[in-house]
């Protein structure tokens, strides 16, 4: 018997819940730090992130319009899929990272804890960001966070998973959509996390991941007019010049890398409005 042929498999953009190469045509190699092959990514062009944008802005309104308890329990599930892959993501994290088998292992094993810790948070953003306010009058008015729209997010070049993890689960559990651009060098586990969410009940377009060239796509993802917010935390080197960018459509911006990461109000409360309601007391 003829020995058969390795199939390589080429990793696509996660695009509206779907997989789909770049319209472009183009794709790229990744690379161990030895410098073997890994796999072909697809290379992500501005009309792919323009796409992505659409596919946001779409479902973000079925995102939010679902229940605090819905969305914890859709990244739940989230979780429990990469559970099942863990293996899976652990042979990509050596792979990307030069990790040895158990660093890779406690690496995924964080990765998950976040999201199920985000998780957990969906339901209780509104009562810690949000409160009754006191009036003169027979009146009820309350303060309630309310998700930012679309956030763009440029996730850590370094941290392939944990790092991705920890810039799209905030702005998903307080009800935002993402577009998000993996580490370039380093796209394959956060792309094989992202094709998770097609089958975890995610709304097509929540959360759509996008592989290719950071100085190619950032600036035009931090330009984008329809991009509500944007998380720099994982490109400190091009920071200030994307922050200019952003400026021009008056996005709220994260900047702040690992501090406070242990208290989420920080990178929740970056990327949701406060609406004011008030309401006439019955008698």
């Amino acid at each position: 018997m003829s020995e058969r042929l390795d199939v390589k498999k080429t990793y696509k953009l996660v695009v509206n819940g779907a997989f789909a190469r770049s319209e472009s045509g183009r794709s790229y190699e990744v690379t161990t730090s030895t410098g073997a092959f890994v796999a072909n990514v697809a290379q992500a062009s501005r009309k792919d992130l323009r796409d992505a944008v659409v596919a946001a802005r779409a479902g973000q309104a079925k995102w939010w319009a679902s229940t605090a308890y819905n969305r914890g329990q859709v990244l739940y599930r989230w979780a429990e899929m990469a559970e099942a892959r863990a293996a899976e993501l652990v042979e990509h994290l050596q792979l990307a990272e030069g990790l040895k088998k158990r660093e890779a292992q406690a690496s995924v094993s964080r990765a998950i804890d976040r999201i199920v810790w985000y998780a957990g948070w969906t339901d209780k953003v509104t009562q810690v960001l949000g409160g009754a306010n006191p009036v003169a009058g027979p009146f009820f008015n309350f303060s309630l966070p309310v998700p930012s729209g679309v956030v763009g997010v440029v996730a850590p070049q370094e941290s392939s998973l944990e790092g991705f993890v920890e810039v799209v689960a905030a702005p998903l559990c307080v009800g935002n959509a993402v577009v998000a651009l993996a580490s370039e060098r380093r796209p394959t586990p956060a792309v094989v996390l992202a094709e998770m969410t097609a089958t975890a009940d995610f709304p097509g377009g929540v959360l759509n991941v996008l592989t290719g060239l950071t100085a190619e796509l950032a600036p035009h993802l931090a330009s984008h007019e329809d991009v509500d917010g944007l998380d720099l935390s994982g490109c400190a080197d091009r920071g200030d010049e994307l922050a200019r960018l952003a400026a021009a459509s008056i996005k709220r911006v994260y900047r702040e890398r690992d501090k406070g990461a242990e208290n989420p109000l920080r990178r929740l409360r970056t990327f949701v409005e406060t609406s004011t309601v008030w309401h006439t007391i019955g008698q």
